[in-house]
């Protein structure tokens, strides 16, 4: 299974408060230090809650990298987490 798809599988399961999209944007980085921009190396996640509920980014992010250690470990260099919020939902 490909990096995006574990990250997105491991989100969704541990967030399901929110709906979850996951971008691969290694591509964007290609050149830099003689990188090929292949690997699934720098992810954004994109969580959208699905209730007005108040969220903690903060805790957000600390359970993200939690979650993730294994594939940081692994070569994942970057991750970029969004939280979108109801005022730019449609953003």
């Amino acid at each position: 299974m490909k990096r995006k798809n574990r990250i997105l599988n491991l989100i969704e399961k541990n967030f399901t408060d929110f709906d979850v999209n996951i971008e691969d944007n290694s591509y964007k980085h290609a050149g830099h230090n003689k990188f090929d921009g292949k690997g699934e190396t720098h992810i954004k996640i994109l969580l959208k809650p699905k209730n007005l509920k108040n969220t903690n980014r903060l805790e957000i992010h600390r359970k993200i990298y939690e979650l993730l250690k294994y594939e940081l470990d692994q070569g994942l260099h970057s991750i970029e987490i969004k939280l979108i919020n109801f005022r730019n939902l449609n953003s």
